[in-house]
């Protein structure tokens, strides 16, 4: 009877199919990455092998001054010097990876190989889109009614409107923010939160559009392009959780005790301002340009104050997301939802094209003695950056759906 070994044929064909599926989960959901070019360079070429570099620098030259005078018979014309300015964008790297025993895969009757692949990818995914996110949120050119720790969602004047989004079409045109030319017409993105969308779709001036003329915007709540933008909805969009007005049942506590990822209880240290159906936010409260990419908002079940509180998070079962320790802040203050005014020219990226745009997916690999453990894992060399403050604008609302 013949030993079978690994067949190197049969080791490539395993690990293309693991790519695969990675590439599936890191290809979908994309949300801010929308707003990025994609640029390259000498140093990203994979050729030269000159490296990336710690850094990536960007030049800009500026306009000519337009001409005001007529051309002298005399004396002669005068030259204009053109200026250069530059912008620094600084690469990072990202990686992560799985493993498991044999004996895992032996009493698996699902396909797990194939899954674990695809989270993997979707991983890489939410991980690169992180990256992007900060630095699409971030810059100093801000659009709200009133500072982000006073914004209300009882107070109208604070909410998502077409007033605002008006406004924020206004600006973004004035700063010249290049845009996206869609059948020989400009057109800018808005990415929003669901729980701000909810208050432009009931308007005063959208109801009056829908009752007269188009009744399946409401019948379908769909909204697709107003005042220029392209308006991208989507569950992913970032929450500032519990960054805005205190309510008036107030909890400002921390963890009592460690909780883990998929928990859907958790004990906090205080029951003051406990109530049920808030939102409330667990981590470090973002203001300024601060961002937690494991900050989480649960909405809170149980009906009486406790010390112990059950909710439902944004996890598969229901729960939470992450790990958090004890000690982190656990908060019901008003969400604060940043809207992005952008269009695809707003942000740049760039990446090793060693581990391309997506990330490389790397595996599997057998460890052990006996080969009895696999991994596979991915690394992504690149970074997102505003090359220029007048090519995107934040807009910070309130939310009516505030409880």
């Amino acid at each position: 009877m013949a030993i079978q070994g690994t067949a190197l044929g049969l080791t490539n064909a395993i690990g293309t199919r693991y790519a695969l599926k990675y590439q599936e989960g890191a290809a979908m959901r994309r949300l801010y990455d929308q707003l990025a070019m994609p640029v390259g360079a000498p140093q990203f070429d994979l050729e030269s092998r000159r490296g990336m570099g710690s850094s990536y620098t960007f030049q800009f030259v500026s306009d000519m001054t337009p001409g005001s005078s007529a051309i002298s018979e005399s004396v002669d014309i005068s030259a204009q010097l053109l200026r250069d300015a530059t912008a620094t964008i600084t690469p990072t790297s990202r990686g992560e990876a799985l493993k498991w025993s044999e004996l895992l895969d032996l009493q698996a009757f699902t396909d797990l190989i194939a899954k674990r692949s695809q989270i993997l990818g979707e991983n890489a995914m939410e991980t690169i889109e992180v990256v992007a996110r900060q630095a699409a949120l971030q810059g100093d050119l801000v659009s709200r009614y009133v500072a982000r720790a006073s914004l209300d969602g009882a107070t109208a004047a604070h909410r998502w409107s077409s007033d605002v989004l008006w406004q924020a079409a206004t600006q973004i045109q004035a700063m010249r923010c290049p845009p996206l030319m869609v059948n020989g017409r400009a057109q800018w993105l808005a990415i929003a939160h669901p729980d701000s969308f909810i208050d432009l779709l009931l308007d005063g001036d959208i109801n009056s559009v829908a009752l007269y003329q188009d009744k399946e915007i409401i019948m379908n709540g769909e909204l697709g392009e107003l005042a220029g933008f392209k308006l991208i909805i989507s569950p992913f969009a970032k929450i500032f959780g519990g960054a805005g007005v205190d309510g008036s049942t107030n909890m400002d506590t921390t963890l009592a005790a460690d909780v883990n990822a998929l928990a859907v209880t958790a004990t906090v240290a205080s029951s003051t301002g406990s109530a049920v159906g808030k939102y409330y936010t667990i981590g470090t409260e973002e203001t300024a340009n601060t961002h937690y990419s494991d900050n989480e908002v649960v909405l809170r079940t149980t009906a009486a104050p406790s010390t112990t509180i059950t909710f439902a998070g944004p996890a598969a079962n229901g729960g939470l997301r992450f790990d958090h320790a004890s000690g982190t802040a656990v908060r019901n203050a008003d969400n604060v939802y940043p809207v992005v005014y952008g269009s695809p020219f707003s942000l740049v990226k760039v990446f090793a094209e060693e581990t391309g745009e997506f990330g490389e997916f790397v595996g599997p690999k057998f460890d052990g003695l006996a080969n009895q453990f696999q991994s596979i894992a991915y690394k992504w060399y690149g970074g997102y950056g505003r090359i220029a403050e007048n090519r995107i604008l934040r807009g910070e609302y309130s939310s009516s759906v505030q409880p």
